[in-house]
C-alpha cells in the first residue's frame, strides 16, 4: 500500500512515541506525521531551506531532526512546535542512554551529544574526511556511527571516547545503522551491495546481496526478529535474517530511504517520489 503525500519527498521516517509516524520532506524544508489509517498531516518548516533529513524519537515525548543543509538539528512537538539549534552539517541522529540526543556531524568529522534543553558536546572523530553519517545505539551502551567516505564503523561512550573499525571491504561506504536482535549492530553498505554486522568486540561479517548495484541505504530492526534495508536504486525492501538469509519485494514508486516498523506492527518505508509504502512483513 502507498500513502501519497502530495508535492512532497519523504526522506526519514520514525515512529513517535504519540503512535503515529512521523516523516521528513527533503525537499520541501517540512515534517509529516501520520496516524495509521489517517490522513498524513504536513507542516513547512520556517526556516525551509535546511534539507531536513534523518528523524527519531526523542527521551521526552517529543521528535528530533537533523537538518543537513540548514546547519541545524530541531526539536518537535505533537503540536508541531518547532525548537532549532545550531550544529554543522548533522546527518543521522539517535536517543542515547543518557537522556540525550546523539548525533553525526558529516563535513565536521565530529559525533555530537545535545540535551532536551539544547546544551551540546561534541567529539572529534580522528578520521580526517570521514563522513560520519548514521547512529544507533548500542546493547553495550555506547554510540556506534558508520564513517562513508573512511568505510569504517565507529563506537562513541557517553563519556566521548572513540573508537574506529575499519570495514574489511574498501568503498563500502556505509550510511545507516540500526542496533539488531542479536546484541550486534547492522548497518548498510551502499558503495558495495552488502549489509554489514560487528559485535561489540569489532568484529565484521559482510553479506553480500543478491544485487550488489541495489544500493542499500537505510536498515531496521523489524517486528519478526530480522533486519529490513532499502535498496534505494532497485525500489526494493530487502529482509535479511540473522544467519544471512535475504528476500525481497517490489516497492510501489522510487528511491526508498528511510524505512521503521510502525505502531501497527507493518513496516513503513519514505519513498522519495512522493509517499509512505506500507509493508506487512510475512
Amino acid at each position: 500500500m502507498l500513502i501519497k503525500i502530495e508535492d512532497g519527498a519523504p526522506y526519514g521516517i520514525a515512529t513517535g512515541s504519540d503512535g503515529a509516524l512521523w516523516f521528513t520532506l527533503v525537499h520541501q524544508g517540512a515534517i509529516g506525521r501520520l496516524v495509521p489509517g489517517g490522513e498524513p498531516v504536513v507542516r513547512r518548516l520556517d526556516p525551509a531551506d535546511g534539507g531536513p533529513t534523518v528523524i527519531a524519537p526523542g527521551p521526552d515525548g517529543t521528535m528530533w531532526f537533523t537538518e543537513f543543509q540548514g546547519d541545524r538539528i530541531g526539536r518537535i512537538t505533537p503540536e508541531f512546535e518547532v525548537t532549532s539549534y545550531e550544529a554543522e552539517a548533522p546527518y543521522g541522529i539517535v536517543a542515547g542512554p543518557d537522556g540525550a540526543m546523539w548525533y553525526t556531524c558529516m563535513r565536521a568529522d565530529k559525533v555530537g551529544r545535545i540535551a532536551p534543553g539544547g546544551e551540546r558536546a561534541e567529539f572529534a572523530v580522528p578520521v580526517e574526511g570521514g563522513m560520519p553519517s548514521g547512529i544507533a545505539a548500542g546493547a553495550d551502551g555506547a554510540l556506534w556511527f558508520t564513517l562513508n567516505q573512511a568505510a569504517a564503523v565507529g563506537r562513541v561512550t557517553p563519556g566521548g571516547e572513540v573508537t574506529v573499525h575499519p570495514l574489511p571491504t574498501e568503498g563500502a561506504a556505509p550510511v545507516h545503522i540500526t542496533a539488531g536482535p542479536d546484541d550486534a549492530l547492522w548497518f548498510a553498505e551502499i558503495g558495495a551491495g552488502q549489509i554489514g554486522r560487528i559485535d561489540a568486540a569489532g568484529k565484521v561479517t559482510e553479506y553480500p546481496l543478491p544485487d550488489r548495484a541495489c544500493r542499500p541505504h537505510a536498515i531496521t530492526t523489524g517486528p519478526d526478529g530480522a533486519l529490513w534495508y532499502t535498496a534505494w536504486a532497485t525500489s526494493r525492501l530487502g529482509r535479511i535474517t540473522a544467519d544471512g538469509a535475504v528476500t525481497e519485494v517490489e516497492l510501489p514508486g522510487s528511491e526508498p530511504h528511510g524505512l521503521t516498523t510502525g505502531p501497527d506492527g507493518a513496516l513503513w518505508v519514505a519513498m522519495e517520489s512522493g509517499g509512505l509504502a506500507r509493508v506487512l512483513p510475512g
